[in-house]
């Protein structure tokens, strides 16, 4: 299970598939080869691709995040991933709810891991315009970097 890593959000058409591009570029231009996955705690868009502004803003980066497919977290992602990575603190207090007694998997905040941005959340840009999704960009691009670290060491 070391790793690994799935980020979650609330539909997982936006801030959690630009987390997993990030995180696969970054692991890629680093040589490492990890299992990476996103994740929404609710169901409302299993099946879809990321919203077509995430999509733009990763793509804009060189990140192509258009062959992934929304899903909906399940029991056995807590046994099959070492991190689970929260976008924001009411994801987060929902995966502690949603956590199987004895799971593996350690929770965590995303920008938890960014030095001088712990306890912040990565803001949900879904009603937002195209410069809140370069601004969710930003934070999940920067935090990759901070995420791998922590992934690779297990």
């Amino acid at each position: 299970m070391t790793g690994s890593v799935l980020f979650v959000c609330l539909g997982n058409i936006c801030r959690s598939p630009m987390a997993e591009g990030a995180m696969r570029a970054v692991a890629a231009d680093r040589g490492l080869t990890l299992e990476i996955d996103s994740a929404g705690t609710g169901g409302w868009h299993v099946g879809n691709p990321p919203d077509g502004r995430a999509r733009a803003v990763a793509l804009a980066n060189g990140v192509d995040i258009s062959a992934q497919r929304a899903r909906q977290i399940a029991a056995a992602d807590f046994e099959r991933f070492a991190h689970i990575v929260a976008m924001d603190r009411s994801v987060l207090r929902d995966l502690k709810a949603l956590r199987p007694d004895g799971a593996s998997a350690r929770l965590s905040l995303f920008l938890d891991h960014v030095e001088g941005r712990e306890g912040e959340d990565v803001a949900d840009p879904y009603y937002g315009e195209d410069e809140d999704f370069a601004i969710a960009w930003a934070d999940v691009h920067r935090g990759a970097t901070a995420v791998l670290r922590v992934v690779a060491v297990g």
